[in-house]
């Protein structure tokens, strides 16, 4: 087995730890909603699969996408979104009384 990887589905152990810090620091409806706001909503229709293995309706599990399908999506994404994100979130952690601040 890999550093960093969960034996039990191969993925790695880094990677489910970063998506939960992110989710907690950008919430998904704060994203959908910014999103939404700059016009980059998502063209395709995507296979709905998440549950449906619960019920027996889809036997393949759901795959990371590659990193080329990444790249493409962060493309089509673009600067703006991300720079809106940002203000959203980003807040000053020093203080005026913070040495150096």
């Amino acid at each position: 087995m890999n550093p960093g990887q969960v034996e039990s589905s191969g993925e790695r152990l880094s990677d489910r730890i970063a998506l939960g810090v992110l989710t907690r620091v950008f919430p998904p409806g704060l994203v959908d909603e910014v999103i939404a706001e700059c016009g980059r909503r998502e063209q395709r229709a995507r296979l709905l699969t998440q549950g449906l293995e619960r019920v027996r309706q889809w036997e393949k599990p759901w795959r990371v996408p590659t990193t080329a399908a990444i790249g493409r999506a962060r493309r089509r994404l673009g600067p703006e979104p991300l720079k809106v994100l940002f203000d959203r979130v980003c807040r000053p952690v020093a203080t005026p009384e913070s040495a150096g601040a």
